[in-house]
């Protein structure tokens, strides 16, 4: 071998021990980019990408490198998955590092947030394997902490929905008799004034007179001719029968000392051919579509009922059968009944409320703000009305409201047994599994909810726990609460975010919080700071979450936390 062979073997062989050979250097966090940094809670998960750019000639060919990211933070350390990568000369599926170049390695992360992580550190652990040596190489910091707005996102406020009550206090009857005409005449025969519907007419319209509970809003008076013989007759006829009605209604109501009420109306047709077009169409008459029409053919009176006519036998028994019902005068009366009024709602549930009717119940529950009261009531209309879903919805919606999400998930589902097809109680047992973290059955349940009053502020949290900001900020659409703000801020939607907190009617500690973090991502320090104060003046909890929170990292608050 000749002495040059002999050297470029050497260098070979050194250039083979000074990349195979030797051990890794220390990774430097230089190396490192996160997306996003500081992290941020998404849904219920905090994710980021770690990318690292490896530079050449420092990933030796023989080694494998296990890199496992742990969240820091309050001496506890979380794991996320461990992801492994080689050198050009290891056996393995691992991607690999070229020596020479260097490249590129991606490592996804995720944690299951938990509050103490908003004060932090994304730490990356190195474990080398080199043949049958295995050591481990110096943590590189890749993070610093988590921005945890998104973790204020909360069941517990959403409104379940309430199955109402279909309470009237004024509540209008009408109650109506027919007064029946012989042929081409108008005079009232005594016994047509005694007939079932007259005698309950007049007996109602008696029974308003001295009571309050009962007020004749007004009377009218139609009358009709049939359609046979001269329209001019018909139509002296129709007024005659309308007149000799009115007068018997105005000496009846003198009778009964009935002086006050809204009107007395009075109206008359001379041939009702409307009324004769809808008789035949209900009868049994063997030539009712011949007859149909004839009237449909033809729009003249006089020539409707020569065409009549001249169908011999069916016009004997439209003479016989339909005609007789169509001289006649109808009286209708409306009539309000006047329900109780609240303070004797009050004064007959607390005495004897078995008395009152489901409605009532239900009704007088919405008299009070007290949740005791009203899961009082409630609880009550279960026990009088056991098979009426409303009184178990309702009930389990103010259990909802005090906290007691088991006894008010019993009361939801009774609700949804006695009656499946309604939606109050399947938006109401999603809330209880939204609330639970039960996402999949929370979807089913809404499902089955579709259409239900509310059900977007209920969809808006579901999917701000999904992580789906953009869909959450949709189905909240212009809802004025701290969820559907909150979603507003996520998806950067300051403007709309803003007008939200302030269309909020009862705003609480959380409601000004958020205007904090808004006047932050804003950099309007005023605004941040005023808000910040009434929040942890409404619940001084908050003081220690803000003094941690990275929203707030670029302002001195350290005066409203301390």
């Amino acid at each position: 071998m000749n002495k040059k062979l002999c050297l470029t073997l050497a260098l070979g062989g050194a250039l083979m021990l000074s990349s195979c050979g030797k051990k890794l250097g220390q990774f430097s966090s230089d190396y490192f980019t996160t997306n996003p940094n500081p992290l941020e809670v998404v849904g219920e998960k905090v994710p980021a990408t770690v990318t690292g750019n490896i530079p050449a000639k420092f990933f030796v060919k023989n080694a494998s490198v296990t890199v496992t990211p742990y969240l820091v933070y309050n001496g506890q350390e979380t794991p996320s998955q461990a992801y492994t990568f080689q050198g050009e000369k290891v056996q393995g599926n691992a991607p690999v590092v070229n020596y020479q170049y260097g490249g590129t390695i991606t490592i996804p992360v995720s944690y299951n947030y938990v509050p103490a992580m908003a004060k932090s550190e994304l730490m990356l652990d190195f474990v080398v394997t080199q043949g049958n040596k295995t050591y481990a190489l110096p943590r590189v910091k890749v993070a610093n902490g988590v921005v945890a707005t998104a973790a204020l996102a909360d069941a517990a406020t959403v409104n379940p929905a309430l199955a109402p009550d279909k309470f009237q206090r004024v509540i209008n009857d009408k109650y109506t008799a027919d007064i029946l005409f012989l042929i081409n005449k108008a005079n009232i025969r005594a016994e047509q004034l005694k007939t079932d519907a007259m005698v309950e007419l007049q007996k109602e319209i008696a029974n308003t007179y001295g009571n309050d509970k009962r007020v004749l809003k007004e009377i009218n008076i139609k009358s009709y001719a049939s359609p046979d013989g001269p329209l001019a007759f018909n139509t002296e006829l129709a007024q005659n029968r309308e007149n000799t009605t009115k007068g018997y209604v105005n000496e009846q109501l003198q009778k009964d000392k009935i002086k006050e009420f809204n009107d007395l109306t009075a109206e008359f047709t001379p041939e009702d051919w409307e009324g004769l077009q809808k008789m035949v169409a209900q009868s049994d008459i063997q030539d009712k579509d011949l007859i149909l029409s004839t009237l449909s053919m033809y729009q003249d009176p006089e020539q409707r009922e020569k065409e009549l006519r001249n169908l011999m036998n069916v016009f004997d028994v439209l003479a016989d059968k339909i005609l007789p019902q169509l001289r006649y005068s109808r009286i209708t009366a409306s009539i309000d009944a006047i329900g109780k009024s609240d303070s004797e709602l009050k004064e007959v549930y607390a005495s004897k409320p078995d008395s009152l009717t489901i409605e009532e119940l239900l009704y007088v529950a919405t008299l009070t703000d007290d949740p005791a009261q009203q899961k009082g009531v409630y609880t009550t209309a279960t026990q009088v009305y056991p098979n009426d879903y409303r009184a178990y919805n309702d009930l389990g919606m103010v259990q909802y409201a005090q906290g007691d999400y088991a006894a008010a998930k019993q009361s939801f589902a009774k609700a949804a047994q006695l009656s499946g097809s309604a939606a109050e109680p399947q938006m109401n047992l999603g809330l209880v599994e939204l609330l639970n973290g039960n996402y999949a059955a929370a979807n089913k349940y809404f499902g089955s909810a579709a259409g239900q009053n509310g059900l977007g502020d209920a969809l808006g949290v579901y999917y701000l726990k999904q992580g789906d900001n953009a869909a959450a900020a949709r189905a909240f659409a212009d809802s004025k609460s701290n969820n559907a703000a909150l979603a507003q801020i996520l998806t950067k939607d300051y403007s709309k975010a803003k007008s939200t907190l302030a269309g909020i009617s009862k705003p609480d500690a959380i409601t000004y919080y958020l205007s904090a973090v808004l006047g932050a991502r804003t950099n309007n320090e005023n605004m941040l700071i005023s808000n910040l104060r009434q929040a942890i003046r409404l619940d001084n909890k908050l003081a220690a979450l803000a003094a941690n929170d990275l929203e707030f990292a670029n302002f001195n608050i350290s005066n409203l936390v301390k």
